[in-house]
C-alpha cells in the first residue's frame, strides 16, 4: 500500500469516528454537506480523498475544526 492511500484510510477511518460519535449515519452527514451518500462512504472507505472546501464543509457540519480531520497516529 502506497502512503497517499495509507493516509487517504486514515482520513477516512477519522471522518467516520467523528461521524459516529456525533451520532449522524453517512446519509445524515452527507444532507449536511449537501453530496451523496455514496461519495461519504467513499470518504470513509479511503477510496477518494476530500478537497479542501469538503473537508472544511465535513468539520462544519461536524463541529469540530478542519485540523481536527487530520488528527490520526502516524
Amino acid at each position: 500500500m502506497d502512503k497517499r492511500s495509507n493516509i487517504s484510510e486514515k482520513i477516512g477511518k477519522r471522518i467516520a469516528s467523528l461521524r459516529k460519535e456525533k451520532g449522524l449515519t453517512q446519509e445524515q452527514l452527507a444532507v449536511k454537506i449537501n453530496m451523496d451518500r455514496t461519495f461519504v462512504g467513499y470518504l470513509e472507505k479511503g477510496d477518494r480523498n476530500p478537497s479542501v472546501e469538503t473537508a472544511n464543509k465535513i468539520a462544519r457540519a461536524l463541529g469540530v475544526k478542519l485540523n481536527d480531520i487530520f488528527k490520526f497516529e502516524e
